[in-house]
């Protein structure tokens, strides 16, 4: 029924494990829906820089601009190593350019607790008991991380400069808004508005696009006090928009919720090209020992088919299987199920739930 191309970059560490789990997935998914998925890997990251002493080689990013989305593993090497050329600001290069060439500007983080997974939480049950099922939005291609960043000529002094514009700030509010609408209608703008005047400017967007949504509850949150709150009330959530710093620190905070990076997808969406990838790290303790939880993997394929895509049934269909098999005890063994297998197993588990 449809046919798409797709940049697989399957980094280093982990990532090429996991990715092969995804597109094992995306596979079955294909064939009993009648879609074809074309696939064609890119190198980036240390594997990238193995073949042309560069994190991000201009083939790859010619990959991606030619395909119709992009499925991203992991980059990055061991901590020891990261300052041998091989790995120092290879994640920075990677994730950074891409964003900027692509303009990867809305970045969307679930964090969803499943109840038969909640003993991994490290938060004590009285605090999860009402479900846990947060989505966050974060800018990703302004704020801090983007500005200019200079250090005086005597280094007795630094600054970065944080700045946003209406155009910056409407975009992932309005798709906060519109992802809010198809949940439980309450969106969070995460800011520092006492103090910072981006912030100010944020909640004045904010504020102007709110009547477009009369179905939505918007409230606005001071960034200390939610980060408090991720812990003490992570159940009062629902979707939170926040600039790029402020969505950095909190995304992390909240990706510990449900127990294990390894469950955690993610989303970076563009005008014209979108990239899908876990939110976990490379994991080098465990790369090519058949140890890895490919879950993040695979639901980030899921999402993929759903943004990129617009086939959401397929989506969910994946969504559910890997439900199912995570609900009946089997498991990677980072989550301590009942039974107990490797990332190949994992992936195979899913593809027969989808074929039931």
């Amino acid at each position: 029924m449809g046919k798409f191309s797709i940049a697989v970059l399957p980094g280093d560490g982990i990532g090429p494990e996991v990715t092969a789990e995804a597109l094992k997935v995306l596979g079955c998914i294909g064939e009993l829906h009648g879609h074809e998925f074309n696939t064609t890997e890119y190198p980036v990251g240390g594997a990238a820089y193995d073949l042309h002493q560069t994190h991000l080689p201009s083939s790859t990013v010619d990959g991606c601009a030619a395909a119709d989305a992009v499925l991203f593993g992991s980059v990055g090497g061991p901590v020891d190593g990261q300052t041998m050329p091989k790995w120092k600001d290879c994640e920075k290069n990677c994730l950074l350019g891409l964003r900027k060439r692509f303009q990867l500007a809305v970045n969307v983080r679930p964090a969803k607790i499943y109840p038969f997974l909640a003993h991994l939480c490290p938060l004590k049950p009285s605090l999860i008991e009402k479900g846990v099922d947060i989505v966050i939005i974060r800018e990703l291609v302004g704020g801090i991380y983007f500005g200019e960043h200079k250090t005086s000529e005597d280094g007795t002094k630094a600054w970065d400069i944080m700045e946003y514009s209406v155009p910056q700030i409407e975009k992932p509010v309005r798709f906060a808004f519109e992802c809010a609408r198809l949940r439980s209608k309450k969106l969070t703008l995460v800011d520092k508005a006492n103090v910072l005047d981006c912030s100010r400017l944020w909640r004045k967007v904010a504020q102007q696009i709110a009547p477009e949504y009369p179905d939505v509850a918007l409230d606005f949150m001071y960034v200390d006090n939610a980060a408090m709150q991720l812990i003490q009330k992570p159940a009062s959530f629902d979707v939170i928009v926040t600039g790029n710093m402020f969505g950095d620190i909190l995304s992390d905070a909240a990706s510990v919720l449900p127990g294990s990076l390894g469950l955690m997808p993610s989303a970076s969406l563009g005008d014209g090209l979108n990239l899908y990838e876990p939110a976990g790290g490379t994991a080098p303790d465990i790369a090519g020992q058949d140890k890895a939880n490919p879950v993040g993997q695979i639901l980030s394929a899921a999402m993929m088919l759903r943004y990129s895509f617009q086939l959401d049934a397929e989506a969910q269909a994946i969504e559910r299987a890997v439900d199912a098999v995570l609900q009946s005890g089997t498991m990677t063994g980072d989550l301590q199920g009942a039974t107990t297998v490797g990332t190949k197993a994992f992936g195979d588990a899913v593809v027969a739930e989808l074929r039931k």
